[in-house]
């Protein structure tokens, strides 16, 4: 299997974009999107995944030991991943974000970011890595739209 994926690590006020390269063995940050109405977001994914011609998504949910009943960050990930996924024509995968903010800090450190700089893009490149390493250790598989 081969094919561009996109990484998003959704934010309230951003959303970080990762890209892999064709034979899905790396990702690589790609940019930011600053949040602007649902729609709107959701037209610019979409636009960026044709642009990069790419053949899915992979969206980062993060962990949750809350009690049940209780609402979380993930739950509202969780909808928002279900209402993109309802706009576009590609897979949409959740994949496990937990400590993608610590890695992005540490890369972003590497990089010599500035210490405020966002890192919503370094965040979906390390969910997006994971999710690359799990994909071709056989721990993931990737769905396909008919």
């Amino acid at each position: 299997m081969s094919g561009r994926l996109i990484g998003l690590d959704h934010g309230l006020k951003r959303i970080g974009v990762a890209l892999s390269d064709a034979s899905r063995r790396v990702a690589r940050e790609l940019l930011i999107v600053q949040r602007s109405t649902r729609q709107a977001d959701f037209d610019r994914l979409n636009a960026i995944a044709a642009q990069e011609s790419a053949t899915g998504f992979i969206i980062g949910v993060p962990y949750s030991d809350a009690p049940a009943g209780t609402h979380t960050q993930a739950d509202t990930v969780r909808l928002w991943i279900s209402r993109f996924a309802a706009t576009t024509a590609l897979p949409v995968v959740p994949w496990d974000e937990q400590l993608s903010s610590d890695d992005a800090r540490e890369i972003a450190r590497l990089q010599r970011r500035r210490f405020d700089a966002p890192i919503d893009d370094l965040a979906a490149r390390v969910i997006l890595q994971s999710y690359l390493d799990a994909l071709h250790d056989g721990l993931a598989t990737f769905p396909h739209r008919s």
